[in-house]
């Protein structure tokens, strides 16, 4: 295995950890705010890192078959995000903006369409499929861009 795949199978295998942990919609104490906090925002950055792995490769136009373990703990995370912003995690340092809490219909459905893209993805990755998986990247960066906007404070919040 290159540097590079061990790498990947360990982002990988730390968001699933972190997935794994989250799904809960109890409310967080107070005292457990900052590690659940830190958590997701952990399994962002690993998120990240994936997402950057299989923009490299689709730029490089290497095979996507590589990618589908990656794509598929993205399908998971996406599954899992909503859980990990239990009501109560709403303090700093999150970069969460309020209506996270305050309009969880919406965030929940843009979680949810951002679901539905990486499972599209991860599909596409296990069949091989260039294209496809190229045209399928930029609808996964945009459903992540969509909540992002709504979602997430930005530099000038």
């Amino acid at each position: 295995m290159r540097l590079g795949t061990w790498a990947l199978a360990g982002s990988a295998l730390l968001l699933g950890t972190a997935v794994a942990s989250a799904g809960t919609s109890k409310p967080v104490a107070p005292s457990d705010a900052s590690s659940t906090i830190a958590g997701r925002q952990a399994a962002f950055r690993m998120s990240g890192a994936l997402i950057n792995g299989m923009k490299g490769v689709v730029e490089r136009g290497d095979d996507v078959a590589s990618q589908a373990f990656a794509a598929r703990a993205i399908a998971s995370w996406a599954k899992a995000l909503p859980g990990m912003f239990p009501a109560g995690s709403d303090v700093a340092p999150s970069n969460a903006l309020p209506a996270v809490w305050t309009d969880r219909a919406g965030f929940e459905a843009k979680a949810a369409d951002y679901a539905a893209a990486a499972a599209k993805l991860a599909d596409l990755a296990k069949a091989g499929d260039k294209a496809g998986f190229a045209a399928q990247f930029a609808e996964l960066g945009k459903t992540c861009g969509a909540c992002h906007s709504s979602f997430r404070k930005d530099d000038h919040h």
